[in-house]
């Protein structure tokens, strides 16, 4: 599986992708917004946040490129707003490499379950490069 930009935004990521999506003549997927996310315990997501954009993507030239508005709460500096995303089937090999970079890494997630992959994670390698997982086996239905 390919290795795919992801490109976050701090809460204009909509106005963002329409954009991208007009220039390129591309179709948007599906927007997921924080506010479809489910309720998690002891968290409140802020009503402002509800309608930010949590995952959207849109097929440049035939490469995938994703996008997203920063975590409610948090921001992102431009120059640093894009992050290289492997999308997995093997979680093993996934799961070595995450490691690996950890190691001389700062580790933003740990790799674990979400409702979207039966694992997730998110770290900046040693270099400064920001990096997500995701596995995508194709058996994953959530919860």
């Amino acid at each position: 599986m390919p290795i795919v930009a992801y490109m976050i935004f701090n809460g204009n990521c909509r106005e963002a992708v329409e954009y991208y999506a007009d220039v390129y003549g591309a179709e948007m997927q599906e927007i997921m917004k924080y506010g479809d996310m489910p309720p998690e315990e002891g968290y409140e997501l802020p009503e402002a946040a509800k309608d930010l954009v949590m995952h959207t993507a849109i097929n440049v030239y035939g490469d995938e490129v994703m996008f997203s508005d920063a975590m409610p709460g948090s921001s992102v500096t431009f120059g640093k707003n894009i992050n290289l995303t492997v999308v997995s089937d093997d979680l093993d090999k996934m799961t070595a490499e995450f490691n690996r970079l950890a190691q001389d890494g700062k580790v933003e997630m740990e790799l674990q379950k979400t409702f979207w992959s039966p694992a997730y994670g998110a770290l900046t390698d040693k270099f400064g490069v920001a990096w997500q997982f995701s596995c995508d086996d194709g058996s994953y239905t959530g919860s």
